[in-house]
């Protein structure tokens, strides 16, 4: 998977494509999916919330094995959104050195 996406860099890179906007073209995009699964992961905990609210009123017994993980799972794709704006914003930064693409 990885040689694929050295792949199609590489082409898109022969293809004469400015890397700079590349970069932040897959930048943008890696920064959607880690926002939408952090959704994703917050929705489910909701969902754990409310099936756990439920047996509170009844006596269904329901398993609580997305909070721990999807915490955890939280608060790690929280950190990785931070630092992926933080680079995005770099990149962005008209002052940014050009060798910040080497």
């Amino acid at each position: 998977m990885e040689n694929a996406a050295a792949d199609r860099v590489a082409v898109r890179l022969d293809e004469g494509n400015d890397p700079y906007g590349l970069i932040v073209t897959d930048l943008v995009a890696l920064i959607g999916h880690v926002q939408a699964s952090l959704r994703l992961i917050e929705a489910a905990i909701a969902r754990e919330a409310v099936l756990a609210e439920r047996q509170a009123d009844t006596d269904i017994v329901v398993r609580g094995d997305v909070t721990p993980r999807g915490l955890t799972a939280s608060a790690a794709l929280k950190a990785c959104d931070a630092g992926l704006g933080a680079a995005l914003d770099r990149l962005r930064d008209s002052g940014a050195p050009a060798r910040l693409l080497n």
